[in-house]
């Protein structure tokens, strides 16, 4: 009779332990380590989703994530173009203090997947941190921050080398070069430049014909030969701008190419599918997937039963497309039953671009009442981004923070989720969100932000919390072409030196009052003024005191195409492959 009371109570113990088990993994606590999904867009705008105000396109998945958790309206990008922003995002440091920075106007981004340049494999990403307490890290989409050193195939800064487990997508990104059809999207001064360059290959041929004929030395036919044959292909090349779809737009699976050039139409599908087979493959361990969005770049690759979609363009209609991609995934998180201990964050890495057009329609987003854009230096429109985080029985869903928060904190924030720990040699720019998305305490640990454009300051923002008002100063503020114009037109993106307009006194807004930065403040009608610009310039000047020099990664030298970094899936310079399968998720 005692065998059977004990073996009646370890049942009954067993089987609550298992209940309780299930219970928690099915819908979490505040203790557990929860799986992470982090959705970023590229170039976003912050009106382009119906949460954020747009009334003209349909968004109900981002819209529905959005209602179910915490959505930010002051959340801000450490830069307003690509690389940058992903650097600082993936490190939660300004960029400027891993190199990610140029002091060279055109250089704003990496240019060149065959450049040297990249995200220092000494810099420790949020990935990173996560791998080493035991999570399976992937990459889905775009990556953009560089690819190899030395050799081809070294891969030095591949998302493999910087803690991510896997990776499945563009190691550069999606640009209007990577569709025949489309303008090229190459800056002005590049294509120069190339025009140059082919110029000065198509005369080795003749300079090599000048010894030979003055009988100075002899110069083999052959080798003449050899260099007007690789003349006349580069010049062809060049002057179709070819080259650039062939070594920029190309797909990876971890270490290889599976597409060269990548083909736009399929690229979507194929990304959805390893979105939803890495949650089925791990969903029974904690893991981070980051799904970097190729949507809404231009040249605005959408499937055909999502054109017209909108009724309001192109645009709109990627957006919505986009918006579908989430509801998949969503969904997937829903069927295993990983809703409730995963931690969801919706992001963008900057602005929309306002000079993005074909044939005077717009091909970029919508920043709502915030002025300027992708580029912009430090103006609202390029910086100001949507940030949406769910986390059901641990976020208070429906809840709307208004206090001025970074797209860098995202590093600390998983840092404290997941059980990392934060390196302690370096600075660390971002804080934990945790507190202020739990509502724990009410305002933001950020009093200073620093925005910058390239390596130059352009503004700085002050949270005076003790009134929880917002002051902003402008330093250099972009010239807009045509003049009066909202925006760079024909020069493809605003300077960050040089053709810029320095403010001496700076201009200041109240940011809290003035999100629109419509209204410049002036001693004659703010008594605050000099305090404020006074405040906020030891504040910069204590922050220039923890810079310290680090290799330019985007120098003039590192960004430059360099033949034996590129990468080619066949006999170099002949590259071309597609080694995906033809059957594709039955969800398209």
């Amino acid at each position: 009779m005692k065998q059977l009371f004990y073996d009646w109570n370890c049942w009954l113990s067993v089987s609550l332990w298992c209940l309780v088990g299930g219970l928690n993994g099915r819908f979490g606590t505040r203790n557990s380590r929860p799986n992470i999904v982090l959705l970023m867009a590229d170039g976003l705008g912050v009106g382009d989703l119906c949460c954020y105000g747009n009334d003209t396109v349909s968004t109900p998945n981002i819209d529905h994530l959005a209602s179910e958790g915490v959505r930010l309206t002051q959340h801000l990008a450490a830069a307003s173009v690509c690389t940058l922003s992903r650097a600082a995002f993936l490190t939660g440091r300004y960029p400027i203090r891993s190199g990610m920075a140029s002091s060279f106007n055109p250089n704003r981004a990496l240019v060149w997947l065959g450049g040297s340049g990249g995200l220092p494999t000494n810099e420790t990403t949020f990935a990173k941190l996560l791998q080493h307490r035991g999570y399976r890290t992937g990459l889905i989409g775009k990556w953009h921050q560089g690819l190899s050193c030395a050799s081809r195939n070294d891969h030095c800064f591949h998302p493999l080398n910087h803690g991510f487990d896997y990776f499945y997508g563009l190691p550069f990104g999606l640009f209007s070069d990577c569709q025949p059809s489309k303008t090229p999207e190459l800056h002005r001064w590049l294509r120069i430049k190339l025009w140059i360059s082919t110029a000065v290959l198509g005369l080795v041929p003749v300079l090599l014909l000048i010894p030979k004929c003055a009988r100075w030395f002899s110069v083999p036919w052959k080798v003449i030969l050899v260099f007007a044959l690789l003349a006349l292909f580069f010049v062809s090349w060049y002057s179709s701008y070819g080259f650039t779809r062939h070594w920029n737009c190309i797909l990876m699976r971890n270490h290889e190419i599976v597409q060269q050039p990548m083909r736009g139409e399929r690229v979507a599908s194929l990304m959805l599918k390893e979105v939803l087979a890495f949650i089925d493959r791990y969903k029974r361990e904690p893991f981070l997937l980051f799904v970097s969005f190729l949507h809404v770049h231009t040249p605005l690759i959408t499937k055909k039963k999502f054109i017209g979609h909108s009724k309001y363009g192109l645009y709109r209609d990627n957006v919505e497309e986009m918006d579908w991609m989430v509801g998949k995934i969503l969904e997937a998180l829903d069927r295993e039953l990983l809703a409730n201990r995963t931690l969801v964050y919706f992001t963008s890495d900057h602005g929309g671009c306002l000079e993005a057009q074909d044939g005077g329609a717009q091909l970029g987003g919508w920043n709502g009442i915030y002025k300027g854009g992708r580029g912009m230096g430090g103006w609202e429109g390029g910086i100001r981004v949507l940030g949406i985080f769910r986390w059901p029985t641990v976020l208070e869903a429906g809840k709307v923070i208004d206090e001025p928060t970074s797209l860098m904190d995202i590093y600390p924030t998983l840092s404290y989720v997941g059980g990392g720990i934060l390196p302690q040699d370096r600075v660390i720019d971002s804080r934990n969100l945790m507190p202020l998305l739990e509502g724990k305490v009410s305002h933001s640990d950020h009093e200073f932000l620093f925005h910058y454009c390239g390596v130059y300051l352009h503004a700085a923002r002050w949270h005076q919390k003790d009134c929880a008002t917002v002051w902003k100063v402008h330093y250099v503020t972009p010239k807009f072409s045509p003049e009066g114009a909202g925006a760079c037109y024909g020069s493809g993106i605003c300077s960050c030196t040089g053709d810029v307009t320095y403010h001496d006194p700076p201009l200041l807004f109240d940011i809290s009052r003035d999100p629109s930065e419509s209204q410049p403040l002036n001693p004659d009608n703010e008594a605050l003024f000099g305090s404020v610009v006074q405040k906020i310039e030891a504040a910069i000047k204590d922050h220039r005191r923890t810079l310290t020099p680090v290799p330019e990664q985007l120098s003039v030298f590192n960004t430059i195409w360099k033949p034996w970094l590129q990468p080619c899936c066949e006999t170099f310079p002949f590259c071309g492959c597609d080694k995906e399968d033809d059957i594709l998720s039955t969800a398209w």
